[in-house]
């Protein structure tokens, strides 16, 4: 084999350009779906994928919040309070809050089937946020809906 190919003719150049339209159409299909292309690859460039097996807990109620995730493939199941609270998908995301208001996650996140997931360490969230103004306000406004949802008793 040539250096540079990986078989059947194909480049890493091509692959690495196949991969990074892939991840750029999950963040198109996410909260992000209001950006152009040039701001999605910056985007891109911030998060890693990640591979995680049904059962891995992704978050702990409780514990402080470092990372913010995009469901790519597969389901999370969302418990508070012992309590399942509502299963999610692809195009989904968690962990927001703790990182939006620095306090300890609200919920416990755990993979329900094997997942495929975009990541956001603390400081490339808040980059983000800082950078798109439009991201911001989605985020906030997905905050206030999933906070009533924990508390559907209380008057809002």
């Amino acid at each position: 084999m040539l250096p540079g190919r990986i078989g059947r003719g194909r480049t890493m150049e091509r692959v690495m350009a196949t991969h990074t339209d892939d991840k750029l159409e999950l963040l198109k299909c996410s909260f992000l779906a209001g950006l152009g292309r040039k701001d999605l690859e910056q985007v891109g460039r911030l998060a890693d994928e990640v591979d995680v097996k049904a059962g891995h807990v992704l978050m702990q109620e409780g514990s402080v919040g470092r990372e913010f995730f995009v469901i790519i493939d597969g389901k999370v199941r969302v418990d508070h309070g012992g309590r399942e609270i509502r299963t999610m998908g692809p195009g989904e995301f968690l962990g927001d809050i703790a990182l939006v208001t620095e306090a300890p996650r609200t919920a416990t996140a755990t993979a329900v089937t094997d997942s495929r997931l975009l990541v956001l360490g603390h400081r490339e969230f808040h980059s983000l946020l800082d950078q798109f103004p439009s991201i911001r306000l989605n985020v906030l406004q997905s905050i206030a809906l999933r906070l009533r949802a924990l508390e559907p008793d209380a008057a809002h």
